[in-house]
């Protein structure tokens, strides 16, 4: 059975990490899909993204995992690797509140069911802190694996 996790990732946390690391004890085959939303704009290259996540996988020694980038809808995407579940995160009651709405929708549209899993001790985490965080020149490595440290010190430089 192959599930789908869904996110901007823009940056993937260590909570990200730890959501992938639980579904794949879950199912059989996990992908990841960074989604790109034209409406929004990145503050990490979505191509950077997938390959600093599949290096922070390999070194946390997870396995079973594809990283894709894609367009358009989740649900559409996840059909095209067959999955027979979306996978979201929970941080606390207000995401299970948006989750389930936005699971509603997907199920109504695709027979998608949706299968949460819990951050735990990491449910305070979330990209966007990581980043403002990190734009006013905090310190994010407890918040991000290396290689996702690694990019966002690369974009530094480039600034």
């Amino acid at each position: 059975m192959i599930g789908f996790y869904a996110g901007s990732f823009d940056p993937f946390t260590n909570g990200h990490l730890a959501i992938v690391e639980k579904a794949t004890k879950c199912f059989s085959k996990v992908i990841v899909g960074i989604g790109v939303n034209t409406e929004k704009t990145r503050r990490i290259d979505a191509l950077e993204m997938k390959q600093a996540i599949e290096k922070s996988l390999e070194e946390a020694n997870i396995q079973n995992v594809e990283v894709v980038v894609y367009h358009g809808l989740t649900t559409e995407e996840a059909q095209k690797y067959q999955c027979a579940y979306l996978i979201r995160g929970l941080r606390n009651g207000t995401d299970y509140q948006y989750e389930e709405t936005i699971a509603t929708i997907n199920e109504e549209h695709s027979s998608l069911d949706t299968c949460y899993f819990r951050a735990g001790k990491l449910g305070y985490l979330s990209s966007s802190m990581v980043m403002e965080l990190y734009t006013y020149g905090k310190s994010v490595q407890k918040y991000v694996p290396k290689p996702v440290l690694e990019v966002l010190e690369k974009k530094k430089e480039r600034r």
